[in-house]
């Protein structure tokens, strides 16, 4: 009868997505602040890739 108490125990402190959960939570803050380096310095990166294929035709 303990055996089947530790199980159901066992059954509601499961924590084996928890790990899942915390890779995809700092997934989304990298993509966050990758798309607002973007947003913000989108311009700039721009005009540098423009500069290398001028340089790289001339």
């Amino acid at each position: 009868m303990s055996n089947l108490i530790w199980k159901l125990r066992g059954l509601l402190h499961k924590e084996e997505g928890q790990g899942m959960v915390e890779y995809a939570l700092i997934l989304v803050l990298v993509s966050i602040v990758v798309i607002v380096i973007l947003l913000t310095m989108g311009g700039q990166i721009k005009n540098v890739f423009s500069n290398v294929v001028t340089a790289l035709n001339a």
